[in-house]
């Protein structure tokens, strides 16, 4: 939320020979009695939303900008891709399975890996394909199909499984890991890890300063910088803490933790049995396995209709069997709200359900997953959702230029200020200190790329500061 101290004051001539430096220890004056023990925090937490600000704000900021455009996508995808996704409205739509052939004939390479047959009247359907040259790994070809005349009206690679198209998957992965792979992926974990901390720490100050110092109007400066600063770092900050909180939930460290939190609490999400003859929520869902050609045993048409009895409405997508020994999937896609998203097995050879799975029995912390994450893509809400996500990305940008707009106002505008004086945690009480010390050593180990640069910080300010108190015992020689 902030990258510089809300009440830093602007620094004065250089110090005097033999003074001490602002990163002296003993620049720390005593703090006054105070009846709470939690005042002497608040220097603390503001080097702290400093140092992170100053360090972890450029990662920021890339999500940010990144993250603006990525919940612009899903607009632009239906302008750029409307010929592919869109059909004229007809009269009686054909059988899955006739659409299908149409698509394979179009395109007889790959397996049929997914079928998502068209769920609105003017959407076609869209025809999976796994195994294609030239298509990435974990992607697959989506055959757009006319399912009133089977005509095939293009192909496109597709990512994910809320079906996103070329343009989207760039932006998504640009966002994701910068196109750098696995260890792009660094970047973004290191943002969400830091920015409920900053965004945290920003509220702390705030609230602590004097009602008359959060003013904006009439004032100049710093002043008027860091009001603005602080005013909109209110407002986004509830934003801040949840988009850190679900984009930690996929992320590859901080994520595994969490994964293995939620399934020793018996909180995993479950999966429909793809096993013939099977009926317990257990094994891996066959939209995980390599489908085959579409058409197995009853088909596609009599597994829809199954599906169709239990209550799926659209959208849905259709999972062929991965082997001789596993049934069709069909489960609901829907991910705006309300959420559809409940799913059967039903078995290839008698076109009987044998397994069926119900969002509503979804563990607690599996459905608030589901639904943080939605909220967090833009799906949840559809365009107010994706609106919202641009204007807290906007504030972020705005929040950063601000912050280091402000470091620079420290300066008096001919360079950057100096950083907060050092030595404020001898002021805290043991009772709080030692506490406040174990719960940041758990959390740090609890999300790797929040605890790493923590240590890193420290380390950094210690060095500094034992150069600076030897330099000052020198002087005063």
């Amino acid at each position: 939320m902030s990258t510089a101290p809300p009440t830093s004051p602007a620094p004065g001539p250089a110090p005097a020979e033999g003074q001490p430096s602002d990163e002296d220890p003993r620049t720390a004056a005593p703090a006054p009695k105070s009846r709470s023990p939690w005042a002497p925090l608040r220097p603390l937490v503001l080097r702290l939303h400093f140092y992170a600000g100053v360090f972890v704000a450029p990662f920021l900021l890339v999500a940010a900008v990144t993250g603006f455009l990525y919940a612009g996508a899903f607009q632009a995808e239906k302008l750029v891709y409307a010929h592919e996704m869109t059909v004229p409205a007809g009269d009686t739509k054909l059988p899955v399975s006739q659409q299908v052939d149409a698509a394979r004939k179009a395109h007889p390479e790959g397996t049929v890996s997914a079928v998502r047959p068209s769920p609105e009247d003017d959407a076609s359907t869209r025809v999976m394909l796994s195994g294609v040259e030239g298509v990435g790994a974990g992607h697959t070809l989506a055959v757009f199909v006319d399912p009133y005349t089977a005509e095939v009206r293009g192909s496109l690679e597709q990512y994910g499984s809320t079906g996103a198209l070329p343009l989207r998957t760039w932006i998504d992965e640009f966002h994701r890991d910068l196109h750098l792979g696995e260890n792009g992926r660094l970047y973004s974990e290191l943002a969400a890890s830091w920015l409920w901390v900053i965004a945290g720490g920003g509220l702390v100050l705030w609230f602590s300063r004097r009602r008359a110092l959060r003013k904006v109007r009439a004032t100049q400066g710093r002043r008027r910088t860091l009001g603005l600063h602080g005013t909109v770092g209110v407002w986004a900050a509830a934003g801040f803490i949840f988009l850190s909180a679900t984009g930690l939930t996929w992320s590859t460290y901080a994520g595994a933790n969490i994964d293995v939190l939620r399934t020793s609490l018996g909180q995993a999400t479950p999966s429909v049995s793809a096993a013939t003859g099977g009926g317990e929520h257990a094994g891996h869902d066959a939209a995980s396995g390599a489908g085959g050609d579409g058409e197995h045993g009853v088909g596609l048409d009599a597994v829809l209709a199954a599906a169709r009895a239990e209550g799926l409405g659209d959208p849905v997508e259709i999972v062929p069997p991965a082997d001789a020994s596993t049934a069709y999937v069909v489960k609901q896609v829907q991910r705006s709200w309300p959420e559809k998203q409940d799913a059967v097995a039903v078995d290839p050879a008698t076109g009987k359900v044998t397994d069926v799975l119900r969002f509503d029995d979804h563990p607690l912390l599996a459905k608030l997953t589901r639904w943080g994450i939605d909220l967090h893509t833009g799906v949840l809400f559809g365009l107010a959702n994706q609106l919202a996500l641009m204007l807290l990305a906007a504030s972020l940008v705005l929040l950063i230029v601000w912050g280091y707009r402000m470091w620079w106002q420290r300066g008096r505008g001919s360079s950057f200020g100096r950083p907060i004086p050092r030595g404020a945690w001898a002021q805290v009480p043991p009772y709080v200190l030692v506490p406040l010390m174990a719960t940041v050593a758990v959390l740090g180990w609890f999300v790797p790329l929040l605890g790493i640069p923590l240590v890193g910080f420290l380390a950094v300010d210690v060095v500094l500061g034992e150069i600076a108190h030897r330099r000052g015992r020198r002087t005063a020689a």
